[in-house]
């Protein structure tokens, strides 16, 4: 069990196109696949700050390319650090090699040993520290039964299932004791159904043996179902850090509003207004709809004016009314889920989703959602988020 720091990381690969001198003094950097370029090289990993307390369960999200392995790689020491500093426990090891930083790593491909039962590979760490025969098959057994994997100890990695691999490959980690467990995407080679029942273990391991996770994925219902805090990365910055409830009711940015969320956020060009009585109110499509009063003292505070603003809100906070009120958005699909229908519809030639509990419908939802059938809907403002359109930042933070 160990606190991790990160203090301004920074990770630059060098670039074969760019050469020392090319860059005037003073001239912005390059962006390249919306990552950054100095004269140094591209920068997939920028300024980044994490302080990580002992025995916190920390995940780094992001889409493919957001720099959130070259992290974690950083942390376990098989990536070098450009610049910054990296504490574990208290003790700097930037230049510390893996095998010294009291770490264990689960990686996405499992890498077990092909030709050694499940015993041995779990053993092999052990062994190469020349522990007992006696200590290191209890720890090899006791890993075991904490992953209900006693059963298979015996077997090669080929005689089991993808699941099972990665129980493997967990319980290697396991018995190493470490201070820091660092997991690389390890679910995401196992089918959706297995995806469940291996985040529900991962819960109930860390509950177990009590020690500090960072843990990287691109699932967001991952990230929301395992963190205690989420760090939600983009070309190689953060974009925002907090617990999973946090980040999915205040989300700082467009990015992160969109990301995070299952269907994503809809997202309209709206205006916002102050009213006389110092309120605020968003109005769409002739609709207006009163801000609630956290949500206007915000923006009072930060001083926000009259201004057009992206509006975000979510699929279920969306609800279908009945008459003249609302906002009217011609349907497109209609998804029936069992418990509720997706409804994709078209407004001012944007795409938008409606998530309707079927409990709240008749019978006759196809001919009600039709393709080409038109419905109106409003919203809450408690639910509604305002962003700036040119800086996409939540205008409330």
């Amino acid at each position: 069990m160990a606190s991790v720091t990160l203090s301004h990381i920074q990770k630059i690969y060098p670039h074969a196109e760019v050469k020392k001198g090319r860059r005037k003094k003073g001239q912005p950097p390059e962006r390249k696949n919306n990552l950054k370029i100095t004269a140094e090289g591209v920068v997939a990993v920028d300024d980044f700050n994490l302080e990580i307390a002992d025995r916190e369960f920390i995940v780094l999200v992001g889409p493919s390319g957001c720099g959130k392995s070259t992290t974690l790689r950083m942390v376990a020491g098989l990536e070098d650090i450009s610049s910054g500093t990296l504490t574990i426990d208290g003790r700097v090891v930037n230049d510390v090699a893996p095998k010294d930083r009291d770490i264990a790593m689960v990686f996405q491909s499992y890498a077990l040993y092909p030709h050694k039962t499940v015993y041995e590979n779990m053993a092999f760490s052990l062994r190469l520290k020349k522990l007992p025969k006696d200590e290191i098959d209890r720890k090899v057994r006791e890993a075991a039964e904490i992953l209900d994997i006693t059963q298979y100890l015996d077997r090669k990695p080929k005689a089991l299932s993808g699941g099972q691999r990665q129980r493997v490959a967990i319980g290697r980690a396991i018995v190493r004791n470490p201070k820091v467990f660092l997991m690389d995407e390890p679910l995401s080679n196992l089918d959706a159904k297995l995806r469940n029942q291996m985040r529900a273990e991962i819960i109930k391991l860390r509950q177990r043996i009590d020690t500090t996770f960072i843990y990287v994925t691109h699932d967001q219902t991952e990230a929301m179902t395992l963190g205690d805090r989420i760090v939600i990365m983009k070309d190689g910055v953060i974009q925002q850090t907090g617990t999973p409830q946090e980040v999915f009711n205040h989300p700082r940015n467009l990015f992160v509003a969109g990301f995070i969320g299952m269907p994503q956020m809809n997202f309209f060009s709206a205006e916002l207004h102050r009213e006389k009585d110092g309120g605020y109110s968003v109005e769409l499509g002739g609709m207006r709809v009163a801000l609630s009063p956290e949500k206007a003292a915000r923006l009072a505070a930060k001083g926000v004016g009259d201004q057009k603003i992206t509006l975000g809100v979510r699929p279920e906070n969306i609800e279908l009314t009945d008459g003249a009120g609302g906002v009217e958005a011609a349907v497109d699909v209609s998804e029936m889920m069992g418990s509720e229908v997706h409804l994709h519809l078209s407004l001012f030639g944007r795409d938008m989703i409606v998530i309707v509990p079927t409990v709240r419908l008749g019978e006759d939802l196809h001919g009600r959602f039709a393709p080409g059938a038109f419905v109106r809907f409003t919203f809450d403002g408690s639910v509604a988020h305002v962003f700036d359109p040119e800086t996409e930042k939540n205008l409330e933070y």
